[in-house]
């Protein structure tokens, strides 16, 4: 169960107190003088101490203020003759977290150490809690290092130090007052989830609540007991009142994922919270104040939706006020061979594999893809070649990711946009270098021969660009393009 350190001079309570705990399954460990309960205290790990006050060799108060300096976490119980107000004071200042009186009623006592252990084993699991959510949050966080990506993290953060207030109530108003709102935007997968956890995580409170709300979900007829809560006998089956997302994510964040897809309906009632910072649960007759940050996420064109009739230009309005959009992976560089290798890392000390790389060739492949599904297709192809790949070594079509030699196409001369870019692929498996320098040729030709643009296009940086150029004898070929 517990061990505990007993200090008491008294040998007859002594022994019935140590018994007594002892028959409940603890460890006790008895000592009759401050000398004795020192030198237990310094050999031995205890979870609580139950000591007496006043001593023959001294205070008791004495020690519990030196085990508290010196980090003692455990409980602390005071027993004393002298039930004085004095007495009282001066344990609990030190540290005593609860007192008892002499002669002391050992169910009384047994009570109070099941109380004080359930609350030290409630303190231990929050902190252990904690430690793994913060290991989590490192392992989780926003991997990435090119420009775009770094741009909307930094964007990000700064919109992530806006407090949770509500300024009215804070102000004494019974009115409300508007919540702070983000939005992100962004293609399917592309990290809008991600980011809505930065966001939160480098809040001023991080460790208030952080409830996710996917909009698409939720079903029509229950999205707003869901989003609000309700009052018992409400509808049918609300046998008993129930708090809503808004309210459990109360001092935190509530992430509205997919918000492109909430009901009409819905979105007045919804505009009518950010606006005034107050929920009314379903089947009530009164209001109640939120303190929340907003964050909404959508990979619909919002504007073309209010056009169409099926989101409000009111609550876009709001919504929008401040912007995240978030780069597809296309667009990012180096990121996606940089968050493929940290997936590869991951899962498969995830699975309990050796640790694993991807070939040159398997690298090639994933700087080249267009990961139309952005991180997520990247997680699904990791997480498959982790899985099933029988090599520590992962090659690309472990990834499910085409290794054929690319055929230049016709330039697409409707955009500048990388995103236009394709590549054909001729039958054949060639070697990493050969698809390096075919990439390259076609970059080139797409760009007309202009060299940073041509190696953001395939996610390199210009320098080694440049240095492949020559490694390849493509100088000459650069000067052709850029003069046709």
């Amino acid at each position: 169960m517990a061990s505990i350190l007993l200090i008491e001079d008294d040998d007859t309570l002594r022994f019935t107190v140590a018994r007594a705990l002892k028959k409940d399954g603890h460890a006790v460990d008895d000592a009759e003088s401050l000398e004795a309960a020192r030198e237990r205290f310094a050999a031995h790990a205890f979870d609580l101490v139950l000591t007496d006050v006043h001593l023959g060799s001294g205070s008791g108060i004495d020690f519990i203020e030196h085990i508290r300096a010196e980090g003692f976490g455990g409980g602390v119980v005071v027993m004393t003759a002298f039930a004085t107000v004095d007495d009282a004071v001066r344990a609990m200042k030190m540290g005593a977290d609860d007192y008892l009186q002499k002669p002391v009623r050992l169910e009384e006592l047994k009570l109070i150490v099941e109380r004080l252990l359930d609350q030290r084993e409630q303190s231990r699991r929050l902190r252990l809690y904690k430690r793994l959510e913060e290991v989590k949050r490192q392992i989780e966080r926003p991997l990435g290092e090119s420009d775009a990506w770094l741009k909307t993290l930094n964007l990000a953060e700064r919109l992530a130090s806006m407090p949770v207030v509500n300024r009215a109530t804070d102000l004494g108003s019974s009115s409300g007052g508007a919540l702070p709102t983000i939005l992100i935007l962004g293609e399917t997968g592309a990290g809008k989830g991600v980011i809505s956890r930065h966001i939160h995580d480098c809040s001023p409170e991080p460790d208030g609540p952080f409830v996710h709300v996917n909009c698409s979900a939720l079903p029509a007829t229950l999205i707003e007991g869901e989003l609000f809560g309700h009052e018992r006998g409400a509808f049918t089956d609300a046998k008993d009142a129930r708090e809503g997302l808004f309210e459990m994510a109360d001092g935190g964040t509530i992430f509205l994922d997919e918000i492109g897809d909430l009901p009409l309906e819905l979105q007045a009632k919804l505009l009518t919270v950010l606006e005034h910072g107050r929920i009314r649960r379903v089947g009530a007759t009164r209001e109640r104040s939120v303190r929340v940050r907003v964050v909404a996420a959508t990979n619909q064109d919002l504007d073309r939706r209010v056009k169409d009739g099926g989101f409000r230009e009111d609550l876009l309005f709001r919504l929008n006020a401040f912007t995240v959009t978030i780069p597809p992976l296309r667009e990012r560089g180096e990121d996606a061979l940089l968050l493929a290798r940290s997936m590869l890392n991951r899962m498969c000390a995830e699975y309990g594999r050796e640790p694993a790389q991807m070939t040159r060739e398997a690298e090639l492949a994933v700087r080249s893809h267009r990961w139309s599904g952005n991180v997520r297709e990247l997680f699904n192809a990791v997480q498959r070649a982790a899985m099933l790949s029988d090599s520590n070594l992962i090659s690309a079509s472990d990834l499910g990711l085409s290794t054929a030699k690319a055929r230049p196409l016709a330039r697409d001369t409707t955009t500048e946009s990388p995103g236009q870019l394709r590549f054909d692929f001729q039958d054949g498996i060639h070697t990493a270098e050969e698809v390096e320098r075919e990439l390259m040729v076609q970059a080139l030709e797409y760009t007309r021969g202009n060299v940073s643009k041509a190696a953001r296009l395939i996610g390199m940086q210009r320098s080694s660009f440049r240095y492949r150029i020559d490694r390849y004898n493509l100088s000459d070929l650069v000067q052709e393009i850029a003069h046709r």
